[in-house]
């Protein structure tokens, strides 16, 4: 018998909100956290938005970790600020325990190797900085933010590009449900740079502006930026606790059909679908709210209809994109939409796809949520995260128990 799995505490860090109450009223009020990029020189660039975390001050929220010292990058602190926010919601002291930590990305510390590389190319080849390097491998991810907390437990970056955070959950999951551990902190995490920011913008992928998820002129995603982490307790040991639940983990699937680097396959991403529902124990028709991957671009968001359309039928219910005030989080992408998913079941409100004008006609059977929240209420939501290379993974949230 598996054991039930409950999130107790929600820790973001978002261009949006730092906290969950500042995120929490972000989202229930379509904030958009997209804004010309400063933290690299964009000159050349066609299109400069992005999902920057203008006031992210890490010292504010660390306990343990120094981040003046040089051995963390930007992305091993944005996760460890996640995994401490998570923890302090949850009111929980997880130190000396064995409490996991899972940590999702799709770039690691990517801004090591880019300083790594300029440097090579002004200055010729040598040696490079020890403090540089040291900052450069993912696996600090999950290190920083294990060391932050001070646990003992298992610590693990999964790289599963945009996936990552469904990845790192379902992760945590087995764990507490197989009886491995009784508390885990799961989620992701990566940085803007101008590596990431150049790669999509090569594809023609970046938005001249905004991100407009579904809408008829959508033109593209915006790179941004984040830290996203939820504290997942076996129901026994929350309630012996009296923690405050959010939501119960129902399940989650995944798919890689690994058919093209970039292009997604709609026929895999319904499967996953199709397996999450199976695994969770619930029809589609029990679905009050589907928070898509919903990126902005032309052929992602159509193949992801077409699959939701192949699950749900002709009438799915609501979905609406995060990344409209985000921007694409990447590796904390879905993290994002987990905490979202899990608000939404928690507060009763659907979260709005912002932007939008008018919605593609192919798509007009879709209740996208346009740019004002909704109040419903939401017995189950499905996290959609999607990624190159075919890694899809979708994890489902229900009501506490």
């Amino acid at each position: 018998m598996r054991r039930r799995v409950v999130i107790t505490g929600m820790g973001p860090v978002s261009n949006i909100g730092i906290g969950i109450g500042e995120f929490s009223s972000s989202v229930r009020h379509g904030k958009c956290g997209t804004s010309p990029v400063k933290s690299f020189d964009t000159t050349g660039f066609h299109h400069i938005h992005g999902g920057e975390i203008a006031d992210f001050e890490p010292s504010r929220h660390l306990r343990r970790l120094r981040p003046d010292d040089g051995h963390w990058g930007r992305t091993s602190l944005l996760a460890a600020t996640a995994v401490r926010l998570a923890v302090d919601d949850a009111e929980l002291d997880v130190a000396d325990t064995e409490t996991a930590v899972v940590v999702g990305t799709t770039f690691g510390e990517i801004p090591a190797l880019v300083d790594m590389t300029e440097n090579w190319l002004h200055n010729g080849w040598g040696p490079p900085d020890p403090l540089t390097a040291a900052q450069a491998p993912a696996s600090k991810l999950a290190l920083a933010a294990a060391r932050e907390l001070g646990t003992r437990g298992e610590a693990m970056t999964i790289g599963t590009a945009c996936a990552a955070s469904n990845y790192a959950l379902g992760y945590a999951y087995d764990m507490l449900s197989m009886g491995q551990a009784d508390v885990a902190v799961a989620g992701g995490a990566d940085s803007v740079n101008r590596f990431t920011h150049a790669g999509f913008h090569r594809l023609g992928a970046v938005a001249a502006e905004v991100c407009r998820p579904f809408d008829r002129d959508r033109d593209g995603m915006l790179p941004g930026e984040g830290g996203a982490a939820l504290v997942l307790e076996s129901f026994e040991h929350a309630e012996a606790r009296g923690a405050r639940v959010y939501a119960e983990v129902l399940g989650y699937a995944m798919t890689c059909d690994a058919k093209h680097p970039t292009a997604p396959d709609g026929d895999s991403i319904a499967r996953c679908m199709r397996e999450a529902h199976r695994r969770a124990g619930v029809a589609p028709e029990q679905i009050d709210y589907i928070c898509a991957h919903g990126t902005g671009t032309v052929t992602n968001d159509l193949v992801e209809s077409q699959a939701v359309f192949d699950v749900f039928g002709e009438n799915p219910p609501p979905i609406s994109s995060i990344k409209s005030m985000l921007g694409h989080t990447m590796g904390a992408a879905s993290g994002f939409g987990a905490i979202a998913s899990a608000l939404s079941v928690s507060m009763g409100f659907l979260p709005p796809t912002i932007n939008h004008a008018v919605t593609d006609p192919r798509l007009a059977k879709l209740d996208l949520v346009p740019n004002a929240s909704r109040s419903a209420p939401v017995r189950v939501a499905q996290n959609n995260g999607f990624a190159f290379g075919g890694n899809n993974a979708v994890s489902l949230f229900g009501s506490a128990p």
